[in-house]
């Protein structure tokens, strides 16, 4: 391990650029080169570097450096340089002529007997020492490198300006370091890099990968063998300085903190260092300088972090305007603060431990009472503490030492994170505020976080951790202690916790337990909250009457919550009767969800807000079969951390993928979310990932698939349950068709209907509203009053479902003898089914026959295409079947034989042979029917036949026209 790292990290092209411009110096072009940069940016590292570089191409070089140790002493660092020319035995003392004994006020040695004294000219020493450097690389260039010019003297700077400004024809190259601090070498440096061939480079911060390399490089080791959290501290707290890097990375090595493993290293502890001694006493050291005045200003803003608000500070202190100004104006000369745009008030440490070393400096007592000057300017100039106010509030009472309090803001916050659509930072603040008050005795403080934390917890997707902290709650809220109140509440809570995950007998525990708590007498506010809960974990139960019940407390929650103003209730209760309205008014149930949106939109309640959002895009999905809608909330559920929210629209999208035969993105998509959902343990959604599964295998026609997927979803208490019966309609039913067994089709469906008697669903795609009609027409169970009835219904008219119930129309209408009426509502049967690929290729496979017999349609072209699509997807049953209506409708089948996959899908449709195709593929080239005989090595006859049937099945009017469409489509389809 190295004390400091060996090698030159991320200045390659700053390195670059000095080499260019010792190589020009030493043809005779000299320049002057200065570095600025923050104090432990690598400007001395750089210089070291360049001087090193100097010397290995034969430069001479010289070094001096400014100091603030002790008096300033004229000249000194061109002194120093000077001195080394003579100890290394340079004579060119007789070289210099005059201009020698000028030179002998920096260099006693070079003094003689009878030389007249100097006359105290700055210009005549600096063209003295111009002349010595231009004698010393004359032969080979020379070097001159003085560091801190910004604690030099100004007769010092004199000199560096002459010498930048006169060595353009001379073998001579300067190179300065200073800081970017405002003063005379500052000038200096940005006025020289104007002027002449002179270059001023600015030293930046390094970033992310270069401190790897640096921190890589120290502990002699490969930056794949460090941990990645160790490299990521290292980085944030040394704001890529890399001084302060080294520094950090020696006091974890020290601590034992990062320790050797293996041929790498491991951290042993969290990756939060403490301050490295040299950095405090560096602060330090800088602070001191500013005066007494100026140290308490950095002190009052280091309690407030590493950014901090000028106004607090003044009140924290009482210190007038002009005073905060002049500690300010030097905090920032001496590079520790800067301004934080584009806030004005605001200003912010230069490096992230710099704040942490100044606290370093005070004692505990000292750093309590600042703390609590702090909080109480803080609170005195932001009445109620809006935004991040409270957070800072928080965090100052809890140094001050007042944890209750600091746990008290905490809650506040968290509740605030929360109803503005953050649960993973309402999560961390509401836990940091239920450890202060548990760990102080605040009982009834404590169990009211909770209420606040639990439903954050769970919408964030932690329901793991939701659970532990349910489990605390029941050893810590039966003393008596907690106010029952808030005792029922908090069941409210482990109310919703239960049904976010799916369990509804818990569920239904927790609202018995709160209603015994609440007594005969309980406040309107809370049972507005309980009536709510108890709907939504009601409409997840089984039970006949239970969509009834759960709207009648929606309804009764609704109406008190905005009497007592509780703007969340009312959107969870407008929300929940918008789910309820779905089967019998899509308007009213749009109406419901726009309510609950505005509610929220009005009291900044996001995630409710988003909630109403996707309700509303779950309507336009199946209304519409549009998905765009739902993939935008999904953004919007994701950017505000409702993993729930998410995770539910990702099933919603794996199942659209399914309905429009997606079926490898589908099944992608569904295992996404089903290892997302198991992880989490959200029961409902792993109940409905394994519907989806189903329906999936169900429509590739894989029975087996289906029946494990079905009998893993009763084993997770699947039935009875609302996706029970999306099983029986979209999984069962359709696998049955695809395996031409209508009957077994009719008793799933059958089943539906009963399990929808028995336990009403709110799912509208099962089936029993667009499906089982058709096959009741199809089967002369329904008539035309019988549809219209059924097809009026407000799930009727969604998409999916009307696909069917416009082919039961057409249906009825061909037995009527209207085939006018038939086709067009054919026509839109098969608009509708645009989306929906196999179901609209089932639709013309269940009606062809039905056609065909009422004499309407086009039947022939219907089964073609419907065998095309099932014989390309491996589900031969309904492929077969197809073959034979079209045999028993008289027409020509061409064989399943070796060239029939190659066909495109308009020629396969119009029943072309996979001969025919290799015929109408030469068509294109315009060839002669015995130049094509040739090729194929068949008879003219066989072409000419070939020919025939294709102008046939084309319905071209000539060969000519023909030649012209096989060209036409065999380019579309390279």
């Amino acid at each position: 391990m190295y004390e400091r790292t060996p090698s030159l990290i991320g200045r390659q092209a700053e390195a670059s650029a000095l080499n260019r411009s010792f190589r020009a110096a030493a043809a005779g072009l000299g320049n002057a080169v200065l570095l600025v940069g923050e104090a432990g940016i690598g400007k001395s590292r750089l210089a070291q570097f360049g001087e090193a570089a100097a010397a290995e191409s034969g430069m001479v070089t010289l070094r001096g450096r400014g100091s603030t140790l002790g008096p300033s002493v004229p000249y000194r660092p061109i002194s120093e340089a000077l001195m080394a020319l003579h100890r290394g035995g340079f004579d060119l003392v007789d070289d210099l002529g005059p201009y020698r004994a000028i030179l002998g006020s920096l260099m006693p040695d070079w003094s003689r007997e009878g030389d007249v004294p100097p006359s105290g000219s700055v210009l005549l020493l600096a063209e003295a020492v111009l002349r010595l450097l231009a004698a010393v690389g004359r032969d080979r260039g020379c070097l001159l490198v003085l560091e801190n010019l910004h604690e030099v003297d100004r007769e010092t700077l004199a000199v560096v300006e002459y010498l930048a400004d006169n060595i353009g024809r001379q073998p001579v190259a300067v190179l300065g370091t200073t800081r970017p601090e405002p003063g005379p070498a500052l000038d200096l440096a940005t006025s020289a890099a104007r002027r002449g061939n002179n270059r001023l480079l600015r030293l930046g911060r390094l970033d992310r990968a270069e401190v790897g390399a640096l921190v890589a490089a120290v502990l002699e080791v490969d930056e794949s063998r460090l941990p990645v959290a160790a490299v990521d501290r290292i980085f944030t707290d040394s704001a890529g300085n890399p001084y302060y890097a080294e520094e950090i990375l020696h006091e974890m090595v020290d601590s034992g903190l990062l320790a050797a493993h293996d041929g790498g290293w491991r951290l042993t502890g969290p990756a939060k260092p403490s301050v490295p001694e040299s950095v405090v006493w560096a602060v330090a050291r800088r602070a001191e300088n500013l005066g007494e005045q100026g140290r308490s200003v950095l002190s009052a803003a280091a309690v407030l972090g590493h950014r901090f608000p000028l106004s607090v500070v003044q009140a924290m202190l009482g210190i007038d305007d002009r005073g905060l100004l002049r500690c300010l104006r030097a905090s920032v000369g001496a590079q520790l603060v800067v301004a934080d745009e584009p806030v004005p008030d605001w200003y912010a440490f230069r490096h992230p431990l710099t704040a942490e070393a100044l606290l370093a400096q005070m004692v505990p007592a000292e750093q309590a009472d600042m703390s609590r000057k702090a909080a109480d300017a803080v609170e005195l100039l932001h009445p109620g503490l809006p935004g991040p106010w409270c957070v800072l509030a928080a965090v100052l009472r809890e140094r001050a030492g007042e944890p209750v309090r600091a746990g008290e803001l905490f809650g506040e916050a968290g509740d605030r994170a929360f109803a503005v659509g953050a649960p993973g930072s309402a999560v961390e603040l509401l836990e940091r505020a239920t450890a202060l008050l548990a760990g102080h005795g605040a009982l009834e403080a404590h169990a009211k976080m909770l209420v606040s934390l639990l439903p954050a917890v769970a919408e964030a997707g932690e329901f793991e951790r939701a659970r532990r902290l349910a489990d605390g709650l029941a050893t810590g809220t039966g003393t008596g202690v907690v106010d029952r109140r808030t005792r029922a509440l908090l069941h409210v809570r482990l109310a919703t916790l239960a049904r976010l995950s799916g369990q509804w007998r818990a569920g239904i525990e927790q609202i018995d337990k709160a209603r015994a708590l609440l007594g005969e007498d309980p406040g309107e506010a809370e049972t507005a909250q309980l009536d709510i809960v108890a709907a939504a974990v009601i409409l997840e139960a089984p039970g006949e009457d239970r969509l009834r019940l759960a709207e009648e407390l929606a309804r009764q929650a609704v109406a008190a919550a905005e009497r007592v103003d509780l703007p969340s209730v009312a959107c969870q209760g407008w929300d929940l009767l918008g789910v309820l309205a779905r089967d019998r008014d899509r308007a009213e149930a749009v109406g419901y969800f726009r309510r609950s949106g505005e509610i929220a939109e009005q009291h900044g309640l996001l995630i409710s807000r988003i909630y109403a959002s996707v309700r509303l895009a779950v309507d336009d999905w199946v209304a519409d079969g549009t998905s765009d809608a739902l993939r935008q909330a999904r953004g919007e559920a994701m950017g505000a951390g409702a993993i729930v929210v998410v995770y539910n629209i990702d099933a919603m999208l794996a199942l659209d993928a399914v309905l429009t035969g997606e079926f490898t993105a589908a099944e992608q998509a569904l295992a996404d979310c089903a290892a997302a959902v198991r992880r989490l343990q959200i029961d409902s959604m792993i109940r409905y990932t394994l519907m989806t599964a189903a329906v999936l295998a169900a429509h590739r026609g894989r029975r087996t698939e289906m029946t494990a997927a079905l009998a893993e979803l009763a084993r997770q208490g699947g039935t009875p349950s609302p996706s029970w019966a999306l099983s029986l309609g979209l999984a069962k039913a359709f696998c049955a068709l695809l395996e031409e067994d209508l009957p077994q089709a009719e008793r799933e469906l059958q089943a539906l209907a009963e399990a929808e008697r028995s336990n009403p669903s709110t799912f509208q795609l099962t089936g029993r509203h667009g499906l089982a009609l058709l096959l009741d027409v199809l089967a002369c169970r329904a008539d035309r009053a019988q549809l219209r009835r059924r097809s009026t219904s407000a799930p009727a008219l969604l998409r999916w479902n009307r696909q069917f119930v416009e082919l039961a129309e057409a249906v009825l209408h061909g037995r009527d003898g209207r085939p006018d009426l038939a086709d067009a509502a054919m026509a839109k049967a098969t608009a509708t089914a645009s989306l929906y690929p196999m179901a609209h290729h089932l639709g013309l496979r269940l009606v062809a026959a039905h056609a065909a017999a009422d004499g309407w349609g086009a039947p022939q072209t219907w089964l073609r295409a419907a065998e095309t699509y099932f014989y390309s997807h491996a589900i031969t049953p309904v492929a077969s079947a197809c073959r034979a209506d079209l045999r028993t409708m008289g027409a020509v089948l061409p064989a399943r034989r070796t060239g029939t996959d190659r066909l495109p899908g308009p020629l396969r449709t119009l029943g072309v042979t996979a001969r025919e195709y290799e015929v109408f593929e030469l068509l294109a080239h315009r060839l002669s029917n015995k130049v094509i005989a040739t090729r194929l090595h068949i008879s003219h006859r066989t072409v000419e036949k070939h020919v025939a049937a294709l102008i046939t099945k084309t319905s071209r009017p000539s060969r000519v026209e023909l030649c012209e469409y096989a060209l036409e489509l065999n380019a579309g389809t390279r």
